[in-house]
């Protein structure tokens, strides 16, 4: 199967030679040396996992391996009976002569990037992440290394985001403009990660505020983690419609159209995703209102993040690997690869 595309007519042998520490594989990523697999989409004996976002942490392994926060929430989405072995961030493990380290990503709670060093060598996997501090996950931290494998799911020119003050700002702005017309406001975020980013961050004297039951199981582990999100009630059958009078309820994009929306009527849609960014993209959701903001890096926090490794090679996936590979090959004078994954298929922005 070949997994390596033909962008840069690279070989299959060629990628193996240069790339010491990793495989790409049926599986996923493989380090040979330790023996352990990087956010494999298949099951394997041991998966090193970079975040509890389901299209890297997959059910069926063996044995994991994450950071300490990611624990409790990996047991909700996972099942509690998994056989999993955390670290903190910095913790070193030896595997066969590999050492292994995990970083702050800055994309969720819990999000790392992996480290391998093995004779002399280091690789970095990154997952997901992005490099504005978003004040509620460790702050994203580059990483020296030979080879990197970064994410680029917005790798193009366009997506610039505002800082998170402005964009909360323009949440709560409009949140307070509903609620003074008798509305309630229903946010639709991601219920890991971007969800919390937003409870943190909203103006708690505007009115009460509620989340959607898998937004709340989620906050749930976190808080059993010991992360410090606000917990909000949430959204129950006994609540009654009284409850909802210039609130705000934040819910997954999943709960959108749905009968248990009518509840709260009336109510103003908005959704919360980097993709905000793209003309037309809240009238092909039909929501009333978008909002830039992402979990991801922006065009010019790939490029500071990448830059910033010192990588002599970089591989990309997910995302615009062809065209943001083709600039760091020629405006920046980095070897990059494209590489086909299975990230950003099952929760993406």
């Amino acid at each position: 199967m070949n997994l390596l595309k033909s962008e840069y007519s690279r070989s299959q042998t060629e990628f193996y030679l240069h790339l010491q520490l990793l495989e790409l594989t049926d599986s996923g990523l493989f380090c040979p040396p330790a023996g352990v697999f990087i956010d494999p989409w298949r099951p394997v004996d041991r998966a090193v996992i970079t975040h509890a976002h389901s299209d890297h942490a997959r059910w069926g392994m063996k044995h994991y391996l994450a950071h300490k926060d990611s624990a409790e929430v990996m047991k909700l989405r996972l099942g509690g009976e998994i056989s999993l072995h955390t670290l903190d961030y910095q913790e070193k493990l030896d595997i066969h002569g590999v050492k292994i380290s995990l970083h702050p990503a800055g994309h969720i709670p819990g999000s790392a990037q992996v480290r391998l060093e093995f004779q002399g060598k280091v690789a970095v996997v990154s997952g997901d992440y992005k490099v504005e501090n978003d004040g509620l996950c460790a702050p994203f931290e580059p990483v020296k290394c030979h080879e990197f494998v970064s994410e680029c799911t917005f790798g193009l020119p366009i997506y610039k985001w505002e800082s998170q003050t402005e964009i909360f700002s323009q949440i709560n702005s409009w949140w307070k403009e509903n609620a003074a017309e008798g509305r309630n406001s229903v946010l639709f975020a991601y219920s890991l990660g971007k969800a919390q980013r937003i409870l943190q961050n909203l103006n708690r004297e505007i009115g009460e505020v509620f989340v959607h039951g898998a937004i709340w199981n989620t906050n749930q582990a976190l808080i059993s983690n010991g992360i410090p999100i606000w917990d909000v009630p949430k959204v129950t059958q006994d609540l009654p419609k009284s409850r909802f009078n210039g609130a705000l309820i934040i819910a997954p994009p999943s709960a959108y159209g749905t009968p248990w929306m009518k509840r709260f009527s009336p109510f103003r849609t908005g959704i919360c995703s980097g993709w905000m960014a793209v003309r037309g993209a809240r009238r092909r959701r039909a929501a009333d209102r978008g909002f830039v903001l992402s979990d991801h890096a922006d065009w010019e926090g790939l490029i500071s993040a990448i830059m910033a490794t010192e990588a002599e090679r970089v591989y990309l996936t997910h995302g615009s690997t062809a065209s943001f590979g083709r600039f760091l090959q020629e405006e920046k004078g980095i070897d990059a690869v494209e590489l086909q994954t299975l990230f950003g298929v099952e929760e993406v922005e």
